[in-house]
């Protein structure tokens, strides 16, 4: 009995929490639309009302949805994240163009919103749960518009994805460019004059917004002085006191000087003052200021407290070194210590490549958390430009090691891509993993797949939406629903990169694989991960088409001091091809297994070239190779000491490989 009471009890508290669940998530409407304006749209506007005044919006996402427009149709075109946010004592927050009046708190770009037949939502979620092209749902819908501009025309299959039966006429009077929609007491909306960031009946606090500006776009830098400026929509009618503070996290009041206390007169209707970021000549690294203004008079509201700005630091490290776009050949050497790969010598096929294994995943590695993995890159991918970046490889571009995701918003935040897909891999994160540093870690096998969810050889810093795009696809040249080829407009810089990691836990755990075409299946029974990932034969290209330069090596050092392992195929490149590619079955040994550009030195002009190409400087013969920037060979000669290649290629990045004897030097090259 008591077992039976305390069932019926669990039950009754998990719908009492389901109810008021539901009804928190149900008092924000759309009250008011304004899709229509004269001339060019710039005063577009939509304004929502929560049933409760001063309500927190975090974990609310508005959503606009074309009705349909050049053959496009239910699908997102932008998406508002409302984090942050709080409705008035009304119950309105405005959000609109920067020429709307009154002011509002979340300015939307002129002429975004589309004058239909569309549609607006409001959802549970986040801007990033909507990206560009998102089909309409009534997954987690809270409210939702459907409107139109006259004649017959409405978005009828829009209105039954989100369960609306009536799409509203902003020109039912003939005067779209000068009404807005508007809801009324019983749910419905009708066509009037607009009422942006007032009550649609009239009623309500009629309040003075404060809204701030600064005189420069951010990021700002040490060093740098701007103006932040405080405006209300009208003349104040009394002296009003604003106090502000800009602290968050590292950034304090030691990190910038002026005033931030100031007043707006009686009478007029905004005050300046000026902030002087401070340069202590030291690397604090990035940081983000948070301007806040203190409690202001009941007749007044804040239209955009808690501003967040970036604060660069000045005083960064710039290393040697180039980035993968810009590369740099033998400035950073290999710290293996001596006879790390004296086990290898002579060895061949099948025993060559357990013989690697033997060395990388010895009884002495060391596995750190997933946790720690954070720490790692923010060394092991640093920007050689700027210290306080790390570089993200797919996009090619750096980002501030302050943007690191930490929660589940992704835009503008970089994260950890493991490039041996977690879910092919069957990689797990241990429970309650923490980061604990480098004296802390535990054993490892090649037998223990899921350790691989923290071996940083095939962890990189990414751009979180680009490592969303790749999610668990292949790699190769053409891009297709289960091939990743890379950004399009990238040069490919990181194309061998991505080979050598895959190499490296193709050979570090028993269970996982490299293969040939495009294994589209990643699980072998919709559950157990297959291991296997493709397309080999790309890889094996990308791996001499994108040599391994300075950046490589100097992540592969860093990280051999956290797992006391290296990656082989980053210290020497071409023993990919004695024990996948052309090589294999052959003997090894280190002497053939260099691929520095220092090991080959010869002239390559002009560059940018046209349709000829002149390579010199090599002693006796030797063989050119032309690749595309996606890995294709495009066309190859053989040579003695100099020759001029004819070139009939499109525009574009390519890259010439020069093999001589036992060397190869790949360099990049330029098609006008």
């Amino acid at each position: 009995m008591p077992q039976i009471l305390a069932e019926m009890m669990k039950k009754l508290l998990i719908l009492c929490i389901a109810l008021l669940s539901n009804a928190s998530f149900g008092q924000v409407v759309i009250n008011e639309l304004d899709a229509d304006t004269p001339s060019t749209d710039v005063k577009e506007f939509i304004e929502l009302k929560s049933a409760t005044p001063n309500f927190a919006l975090d974990g609310y996402v508005v959503v606009f949805f074309n009705g349909s427009t050049n053959g496009l149709s239910n699908i997102s075109y932008y998406a508002v994240d409302l984090d942050g946010l709080v409705t008035d004592g009304n119950g309105n927050i405005l959000l609109g163009n920067l020429q709307v009046s009154p002011s509002p708190s979340f300015i939307i770009p002129q002429a975004t919103i589309q004058n239909g037949p569309d549609a607006v939502a409001i959802y549970l979620g986040d801007a990033t749960d909507f990206p560009l092209n998102t089909p309409a749902t009534a997954t987690n819908l809270v409210d939702a518009l459907v409107y139109h501009i006259g004649g017959t025309t409405t978005a009828t299959t829009l209105m039954t994805a989100l369960g609306e039966t009536v799409s509203y006429n902003e020109n039912v009077n003939g005067l779209k460019d000068t009404q807005s929609i508007q809801r009324k007491a019983d749910g419905t909306y009708e066509v009037k004059a607009p009422t942006p960031r007032a009550n649609n009946d009239g009623t309500g606090i009629i309040y003075n917004g404060i809204a701030t500006t600064f005189s420069a776009t951010p990021p700002f830098t040490e060093g740098q002085s701007v103006t932040v400026t405080f405006t209300t929509d009208t003349n104040v009618t009394s002296d009003l006191n604003l106090s502000f503070t800009m602290n968050n996290g590292t950034f304090t009041s030691a990190d910038f000087t002026g005033n931030t206390n100031v007043t707006i007169t009686t009478g007029t209707n905004t005050v300046s003052t000026v902030i002087q970021f401070t340069d202590d000549l030291v690397n604090d690294g990035d940081e983000t200021l948070m301007l806040t203004i203190g409690a202001v008079p009941a007749e007044y509201i804040i239209l955009n407290n808690n501003i967040t700005a970036r604060v660069n630091d000045i005083n960064f490290i710039v290393s040697p070194w180039g980035t993968p776009l810009n590369p740099t050949y033998g400035v950073v050497t290999s710290t293996a210590p001596a006879g790390y790969y004296s086990s290898l010598e002579g060895l061949s096929g099948a025993a060559l490549k357990q013989a690697v294994q033997n060395i990388i995943a010895n009884p002495g590695v060391h596995l750190h958390s997933y946790a720690d993995i954070w720490e790692i890159l923010r060394t092991a991918d640093q920007n050689p430009l700027n210290s306080n970046q790390v570089w993200c490889m797919y996009i090619e571009q750096p980002m501030a090691k302050v943007d690191q995701q930490q929660g589940s918003s992704i835009v503008g935040k970089w994260n950890r891509e493991h490039i041996f897909c977690q879910s092919r891999g069957g990689f797990t994160v241990a429970p309650g993993d923490s980061a604990d540093g480098i004296s802390v870690w535990n054993s490892t096998s090649a037998s223990t797949t899921s350790d691989g969810v923290s071996d940083a050889h095939h962890i990189r810093a990414e751009n979180g939406q680009e490592n969303s795009s790749r999610n668990n696809k292949n790699y190769g040249p053409i891009a297709s629903a289960t091939v990743y080829a890379g950004p399009v407009g990238t040069q490919g810089s990181w194309r061998g990169d991505v080979a050598r990691a895959v190499f490296y836990m193709a050979v570090r755990f028993n269970a996982l694989n490299v293969v040939n075409g495009d294994p589209s299946e990643y699980m072998v029974d919709g559950v157990t991960p297959s291991g296997n990932i493709g397309d080999l034969a790309t890889l094996l290209t990308w791996n001499t088409s994108d040599p391994r330069d300075d950046f490589e090596m100097n992540r592969n050092n860093y990280i051999y001091t956290w797992q006391v392992n290296r990656n082989p195929f980053i210290d020497y490149p071409n023993l990919a091809d004695y024990i996948w590619g052309v090589h294999a079955g052959e003997p090894w040994s280190s002497t053939l297994g260099t691929n520095d550009v220092t090991d080959l030195k010869f002239m390559m002009y002009p560059n940018p070239a046209n349709d000829k190409l002149t390579i010199a400087g090599i002693q006796g013969s030797a063989k050119a190779e032309v690749y595309s920037y996606t890995g294709q060979l495009v066309a190859s000669q053989n040579f003695s000491d100099t020759t001029t290649m004819q070139l009939n290629l499109p525009s574009g990045i390519y890259f010439v490989k020069v093999i001589s004897s036992t060397k190869i030097t790949t360099q990049k090259l330029i098609i006008r």
